[in-house]
């Protein structure tokens, strides 16, 4: 909400409808509201957890005209996602700008299921009646750049901690890259540190050392788990970190922001950095609100944030469907009570069965409605347990994968290594001895050579003398010699006329 729009209302009051939480401004002054009440002049502004809803990438022509671009993106995430065709998704988006790809737009998307917005905010609405703006939360964090709150250019992620969820974002160069939400909320980290500290305790134990213990001066007996627990958290963080990096061609991450919904003596900041070796730091920006409260939540801080920056320096995604009504000849509302009126006049010409008729299938269509819901719930959470075992499957399958190749390389490196240990050493050898029996006989070597076919392995020796019968006398002593170790044949003898010598070549076949 930009500057003018805020001049048709006197204050503004942020939600969290997870804690049921409400905090109002009245210029710049912060003040948590225990009663909330409804006021026709009062902006409400409140947001989604991440683990609510879907986020998707989705490139687009750019051929596709404006009017047409909500229609193209919707029916391409039923498409590229699977949606079931049966739910009406609630989906927004914002744009990514990507340089690179001349001929297509990429989007990020949102999707949400309803029936989870209805269940999120039912208590809220029944408080003050209407929401104006509902947002992704990680999306608030782009206000903190609008400001000039942070100024820095780099890659930026943020990571904060809630009782009902925890989420990572990531911005590029001040624009929204990334964002997931982790298994470590509030609520998950204490049934975590309870497994591995070995022992149930209280939830409001958990939480009131998180919150008033330092883990460097601290001596009690949950100082181990805790740590335990934080290394697990970040090991998690920098396995995200790892894979978005490689996954967006991200060289570095220059900062890391963390903080929590509680405020803790501990500093997550510094042992992130220790941690993940980023420079870290906490989220107590200069928002530029003051407050009658020791600490208010970052998140409502965002909020009030988000509604003094300008429209077009901030995400429009809204999923609010508690919009306030027009007038009453134009609202739907009044439509539907002219329409009421009407029916009731026509009702009591018609017997009193019609009615009847009425209140039962009204009956019957609320207990439809219920079982719907309760088989819709379980479906949801079927489906993500199943894609979760499947993505399992392919990254252990990949591994396995990785695993054989790296055996059959080792393998077929010890046999080589294997063979010429023994092989070449067993050449060396049986030419050493056959060259002195050789020489005994005054017979001389002309040529030598190796060959091997299949499991036969066989020396060529080409044998010269001045007489025939010592190269006759000498095969009679190797065969002799040798006899079970090798075999030995020569098919002639040759006289050279020209030289006065004998040749021949003797086979030595190793058996």
């Amino acid at each position: 909400m930009s500057k003018i729009e805020q001049l048709s209302f006197t204050n503004v009051i942020s939600v969290n409808p997870y804690k049921n939480t409400y905090v109002s401004s009245v210029s710049s002054f912060l003040n948590e509201t225990v009663s909330p009440v409804y006021t026709k002049d009062q902006y409400s502004i409140s947001y989604l957890n991440t683990k609510d809803f879907i986020n998707s990438h989705i490139s687009l022509s750019k051929n596709i005209p404006d009017e047409d671009l909500y229609d193209a993106i919707y029916n391409k995430a039923y498409d590229e996602l699977g949606l079931d065709q049966a739910v009406e998704y609630h989906i927004q988006y914002i744009e990514s700008f990507n340089k690179l790809d001349e001929n297509n737009r990429d989007f990020h998307v949102f999707i949400i299921d309803p029936i989870v917005v209805d269940d999120t905010f039912k208590n809220t609405i029944e408080k003050i009646k209407y929401i104006d703006y509902i947002i992704p939360s990680p999306l608030l964090i782009k206000s903190l750049y609008s400001k000039e709150i942070i100024e820095d250019s780099g890659v930026h992620c943020f990571l904060y901690f809630q009782e009902n969820d925890t989420f990572i974002a990531i911005y590029d160069r001040k624009d929204f890259i990334y964002m997931k939400s982790l298994n470590y909320s509030f609520l998950q980290m204490h049934d975590r540190f309870c497994e591995i500290f070995g022992e149930r305790i209280e939830y409001e134990d958990f939480i009131n050392f998180v919150s008033n213990e330092n883990l460097k001066i601290t001596s009690s007996r949950y100082k181990e788990s805790f740590i335990k627990l934080y290394k697990e958290i970040f090991a998690n963080v920098s396995d995200i970190l790892t894979y978005v990096k490689r996954a967006l061609d991200i060289k570095i991450i220059d900062h890391i922001y963390i903080d929590t919904q509680l405020q803790t003596v501990s500093k997550l900041d510094e042992i992130a950095e220790v941690e993940l070796s980023v420079k870290s730091s906490n989220f107590n920006f200069n928002y530029g609100f003051e407050s009658a409260n020791e600490h208010i939540d970052h998140i409502h801080s965002l909020m009030h944030l988000y509604t003094t920056t300008n429209t077009e320096e901030k995400y429009e995604c809204n999923f609010t469907t508690y919009h306030r009504p027009p007038a009453f000849i134009k609202r739907e509302s009044g439509r539907v009570i002219l329409l009421a009126i009407a029916s009731i006049v026509l009702a009591f010409i018609y017997p009193i069965s019609y009615w009847t008729l009425t209140y039962a299938q009204s009956v019957q269509y609320n207990l439809l409605e219920e079982e719907y819901r309760e088989v819709h719930n379980t479906k949801t959470t079927r489906e993500a347990i199943i894609k979760n075992k499947e993505a399992d499957k392919h990254k252990t399958s990949a591994l396995l994968d990785k695993e054989k190749q790296e055996y059959v390389e080792k393998k077929n490196t010890l046999i080589k290594i294997h063979d010429v240990k023994v092989n070449y050493p067993m050449k060396a050898n049986l030419l050493y001895k056959l060259s002195k029996d050789i020489n005994k006989y005054q017979v001389k070597l002309e040529t030598v050579l190796y060959s091997e076919k299949e499991t036969k392995k066989q020396l060529q020796l080409g044998l010269v003398s001045s007489k025939d019968k010592k190269i006759t006398d000498l095969i009679k002593y190797l065969t002799k010699t040798y006899e079970g170790k090798f075999s030995f044949s020569i098919e002639e003898i040759s006289y050279t006329e020209e030289s006065k010598l004998y040749f021949g070549e003797l086979k030595v076949n190793l058996l």
